[in-house]
């Protein structure tokens, strides 16, 4: 990624130069092969390079376009010569990314957005208008983030500068930490800081500063077409689809000028992304010289269940390809970390500035070891195999998208007919079944998911105000408009765009992370097919499978997942829980509003007697409440948290209202605006 940075002031006073020098030192690990800038009037930007096309060394940024706009782009274009084409004179073969986007800009305005077909996030700063405009790709896997006060406002790709040279604390937003606990990831537009925003994915938002104060618009440029269908014949029409679409969007990310580094875990969705990879450069279509593997796998239980160590499918795509990869022991990694294990707390020290929640505390070697084994190759890119078990059906086979689908469409001949199917498939009565088929229109989950009641340490008021996104913002299925099975695969997509969303960049670990199941034409066609093609009578995966038959091993295409429970740890783990006086007399998840003090340190102390609590749950608060403390020892914190948290995740749901599709709603804000509702 490469990493972009903005500050106007609206009085037209330049930023002062100590604050420009400190966001350009703390921008540079992100960005190490350029150091540009703008700066006019109040208006500087910053621009610092991670190149990973042969295009991209060519880039000048700030990208000043022929009206004056100043341009500055991260991201990958993948339908360069589509817009080449259209935009004529304008562009050509020899253009860089950056370029295209400009000349598209000037063509069609915001209407460009959605013609561009990669992954990005796209800052534009107009001088004529007075304006800035932010916007994101539709799944939104870089970030762009925001901040407005009263007489200026900041962008930048990185969190720091907003956080650390604001030269104020901040209140934490309570609706992301609700939702970080419920391990389904905050709202794609959250933040953990009040005041400090990210854009939504698939929207633009327009600052500019009215007669009254600064301006936010937010708006959706695009969504997926819930009425496109696609029909064929026969399966092997289907199927030959499915390889194009997927061929296409692996051949998009492996556009490199240098090596690209594949994650391979053994299951179904790495092994073919890099199965198909493979395909690709063998046909001479692939612009990166080589494509290499890492994996990690865990042996601790091959005495019990070899089938839940993964480095036997690893080993059996290698052996396909003629190539063994970058191998990582999990177990040997946690045996390393034990004997050198450190206090709770320590992922949060002075060594280590944690603005968020980070998930890769847990095991921080193996980033390590991935960083240097990237680094010793010179890989700059990472293939993903993430986001591909939702819309070709992985998990356990399931009828209820089907079965709804058949229902809405009134077709009650083939909705018995497929529900004795199933039910005699899943050896289950019919009736039930079908009772979760119906159940789906009336109900959405009401109260908190099982494994946030067993959460006894809670506050009451933190839970009410919260449901939403403790819940993982589900909501039950809509009778009319679009079909049950598209508004699932929204409701996973969902998910996924809070994922990237939450998912932070690293300057340890500095990469350009491409996720081809995350690709706009093949989500589009997965959309736009029938359910049944996906899914069949008890078989995940129909579609995947039946296409990619010579492509990825055979074993893993047949492959038959065991179930397996993992060996519970030994009770005996006291002395790595913190005591009652090293919590202290202070909890500051308490003081903020978001669990009862007296029902947490009593869990505390039954764990450190061996008695059965919710453990998981135990450790995210333990991890919350140090994070807390780091943040206030920093001087970022200010009390108290902010105690309702409008919500405007809808303004890019799919199951938001129609209205929401006009181009732009106004709000004036105060210094700090809150998330305005658009519903």
């Amino acid at each position: 990624m490469s990493a972009q940075f903005g500050r106007w002031n609206f009085e037209g006073h330049p930023p002062a130069p100590d604050y420009i020098e400190k966001v350009s030192a703390t921008l540079a690990p992100f960005g190490p092969d350029s150091n540009e800038s703008y700066a006019q009037g109040g208006t500087t930007i910053l621009y610092r390079a991670f190149h990973t096309t042969k295009e991209s060394h060519r880039e000048t940024q700030p990208h000043i376009s022929l009206s004056g706009a100043v341009i500055t782009w991260d991201g990958r274009l993948d339908n360069r010569a589509e817009l080449i084409s259209e935009l004529r004179d304008a562009a050509t073969r020899n253009s860089t990314d950056v370029a295209i986007v400009a000349a598209a800009y000037e063509k069609w305005g915001t209407d460009s957005f959605s013609r561009l077909v990669g992954d990005w996030a796209l800052s534009i700063w107009n001088p004529r208008e007075r304006s800035v405009l932010l916007t994101k790709d539709p799944i939104g896997t870089k970030h762009l983030y925001y901040s407005i006060d009263k007489d200026h406002v900041t962008w930048s790709t990185i969190l720091d500068p907003l956080v650390l040279f604001s030269g104020k604390t901040f209140a934490l937003n309570e609706e992301y930490i609700a939702g970080w606990f419920a391990i389904m990831f905050p709202a794609a537009h959250l933040t953990p800081y009040v005041g400090i925003h990210a854009v939504p994915p698939s929207c633009s938002v327009r600052l500019w500063c009215g007669k009254h104060g600064t301006k936010r618009t937010i708006g959706k440029y695009w969504d997926f077409d819930s009425s496109k269908r696609i029909r064929y014949r026969t399966d092997a029409e289907y199927e030959e689809q499915f390889r194009s679409v997927l061929f296409t969007a692996v051949q998009r990310r492996l556009r490199s000028d240098r090596p690209v580094l594949a994650e391979l875990s053994g299951g179904m969705d790495s092994s073919s992304i890099v199965s198909m990879a493979d395909t690709v450069i063998a046909r001479g279509v692939a612009e990166t010289p080589r494509l290499d593997t890492i994996s990690w796998f865990d042996d601790s239980y091959d005495h019990l269940e070899p089938d839940t160590n993964e480095f036997h499918w690893i080993t059996k795509v290698e052996e396909k390809r003629a190539r063994s990869g970058h191998h990582i022991n999990l177990r040997e990694l946690r045996a390393n970390e034990v004997n050198s294990r450190k206090p709770f707390e320590s992922g949060f020290d002075k060594d280590r500035f944690g603005l968020t929640l980070d998930s890769d505390r847990c095991l921080p070697e193996l980033f390590k070891r991935y960083a240097a084994y990237m680094k010793s190759q010179g890989h700059r890119v990472t293939l993903s195999g993430i986001g591909g078990d939702d819309p070709t059906g992985g998990g356990v086979p399931t009828p209820t998208p089907e079965l709804q689908n058949l229902l809405v469409r009134a077709r009650f001949v083939k909705l018995w007919r497929q529900l004795n199917a199933w039910a005699t498939k899943m050896r289950k009565p019919r009736f039930p079944l079908f009772w979760e088929t119906v159940q789906g229109f009336f109900s959405a989950p009401v109260g908190v998911p099982k494994e946030m009641r067993q959460v006894p340490w809670f506050d009451p008021g933190f839970v009410r105000r919260n449901r939403t996104a403790l819940c993982g913002y589900v909501s039950r299925v809509k009778l009319f408009g679009s079909l049950p099975s598209f508004q699932d695969h929204i409701d996973k997509l969902e998910t996924n765009r809070r994922f990237v969303a939450y998912c932070d960049v690293h300057s340890g670990l500095l990469r350009d992370i491409r996720y081809p199941y995350y690709d706009r034409d093949f989500l589009e066609f997965m959309y736009a097919i029938p359910r049944e093609q996906i899914v069949r009578v008890g078989q995940r995966r129909s579609l995947m499978k039946r296409s990619l038959v010579g492509i990825v091993p055979d074993e893993l295409l047949n492959r038959r997942r065991k179930a397996f429970d993992r060996p519970e740890s030994p009770k005996d783990s006291s002395a790595e829980w913190p005591s009652l006086l090293e919590m202290g007399q202070h909890i500051m998840s308490s003081s903020l509003g978001i669990m009862d003090p007296d029902r947490f340190l009593e869990v505390l102390q039954k764990v450190r007697q061996n008695e059965d609590v919710p453990i998981q749950s135990l450790n995210r608060t333990l991890t919350l409440e140090f994070w807390l403390r780091h943040l206030k020892v920093r001087g970022i914190l200010t009390n108290p948290i902010l105690k309702k948290n409008l919500n405007y995740y809808s303004c890019y749901s799919e199951r938001s209202d129609e209205s929401l599709r006009a181009s732009f709603e106004t709000q004036e804000g105060p210094a700090h605006p809150q998330p305005k509702s658009f519903s």
